[in-house]
């Protein structure tokens, strides 16, 4: 009607840009940090880079400032960070604003197991000396030797030992109670690999960002053939060997599903999920050649080779030849690994140009 006033929209609310995501490992990790390093790119962000040529932060030390690229002369005016470390507050502190976002992600440590067993397998000590994942989980003891402790951190508890706690601590109700209490303290966002795209849809609406924010190739991912299969006993026998991970896998995968119910709503969030995935569909018929992922030798483009640790065998991509120059470098943001990804990257934290490619 002519002569109203229309009422102006609201703003929508800021954009939170400063983020710290603790990169747990064998956790669809590698994904998350792809999506930070994309949104860092996107609004020019300074990112919290390690030290030297290095490709994490000083794991598997608990994390000090000093292992961050330029920390003496930037201050707390990072905005993300996000490779991998072992969390240590006090010291995050020191780089990261008062106002940033702290979030994490969890994996069912039963799956977990398998995964750190085949990614791991020829330099943990403890699963050197076994034939495979299920002979390691008959008698645990007999090939984890506390001695060898920090070489043996991916076989025991390997996410409590990432949050910076001490994966052979003796689980005590009190003692993992009060564990729990600092961990929900310092983080605002617990995520699950298991409900990987739930927790996409949590995250864009916690960060207020965009759904292509929040879109992915999955990256660092095994072939089918690489997995093994775990006996019904293995599986029993990783909650009672992993006995702190599984509490608190089980502790947070209640309060994921809490926060969905408080803030999105299950309906809300299954239509968003939906929207998620047609989007990832879209963006892979437009940059990929091939409908998922391809083992490593079918891949024709050396820069995109994902590196190889131990039995896994981990997939990536081919990108389609005819693109236009703006829609080649977003296809190619999502699929490059993420060692390429850090290389290419210290210019943006103040370091001196970009360092040198990852071994092969």
């Amino acid at each position: 009607e002519q002569g109203s006033e229309q009422k102006k929209p609201e703003p929508p609310p800021p954009q939170p840009t400063n983020v710290m995501f603790l990169k747990t490992h064998k956790t669809a990790s590698s994904t998350i940090m792809n999506i930070l390093f994309r949104f860092s790119e996107k609004h020019n962000l300074t990112l919290a880079l390690p030290a030297g040529q290095g490709y994490h932060l000083g794991y598997p030390q608990r994390f000090m400032a000093h292992f961050v690229e330029g920390f003496k002369t930037m201050g707390q005016s990072y905005n993300i960070m996000c490779n991998h470390m072992r969390f240590n507050l006090p010291e995050v502190q020191k780089l990261m604003p008062n106002t940033t976002t702290y979030f994490s992600i969890l994996r069912n440590p039963i799956s977990l197991m398998e995964s750190s067993y085949a990614y791991n397998k020829h330099f943990t000590p403890a699963f050197k000396k076994s034939k495979d994942v299920n002979e390691f989980l008959a008698s645990p003891w007999t090939y984890y030797n506390l001695s060898e402790h920090i070489n043996n951190v991916h076989a025991r508890n390997y996410m409590w030992f990432d949050f910076g706690y001490d994966n052979n601590a003796v689980d005590t109700e009190d003692y993992f109670q009060s564990v729990i209490a600092e961990i929900e303290q310092a983080f605002h966002l617990i995520l699950l690999t298991d409900y990987f795209d739930e927790s996409m849809v949590l995250l864009k609406n916690t960060l207020c960002w965009d759904l292509d924010d929040v879109v992915y190739f999955k990256l660092n991912s095994r072939s089918e053939d690489s997995i093994q299969e775990m006996t019904p006993e293995s599986k029993e026998k990783v909650k009672e060997w992993c006995s702190l991970d599984w509490k608190l896998y089980q502790h947070f995968n209640r309060t994921f599903w809490r926060r969905i119910e408080e803030t999105i709503g299950l309906e809300k969030l299954a239509q968003e999920v939906n929207l998620l995935r047609m989007r990832q569909e879209e963006l892979m018929e437009l940059c990929l050649l091939d409908p998922k992922p391809v083992d490593k030798s079918r891949i024709k483009d050396r820069k995109l080779q994902p590196f190889q640790s131990g039995r896994a065998n981990i997939l990536g991509y081919n990108l389609r030849q005819d693109m236009d120059n703006a829609t080649l470098r977003a296809c190619l943001s999502l699929v490059t690994p993420e060692l390429q990804y850090v290389s290419y990257l210290p210019h943006r934290s103040g370091g001196l140009g970009p360092r040198a490619a990852p071994p092969q």
